[in-house]
């Protein structure tokens, strides 16, 4: 029972890191560099 109440924890806790990257606005940034990451991987950058 506590091993569930940990990981539900840890779940809320990262949900709420995502909610608060996606208010300020990081997703736009952290997109940019996946695909200047993927163009350069294979050889179109």
């Amino acid at each position: 029972m506590r091993k569930n109440r940990s990981a539900a924890a840890v779940l809320l806790i990262g949900l709420l890191f995502v909610a608060v990257g996606v208010w300020r606005g990081e997703v736009e940034v952290v997109f940019r560099k996946a695909v200047n990451i993927c163009m350069e991987c294979i050889g179109l950058g």
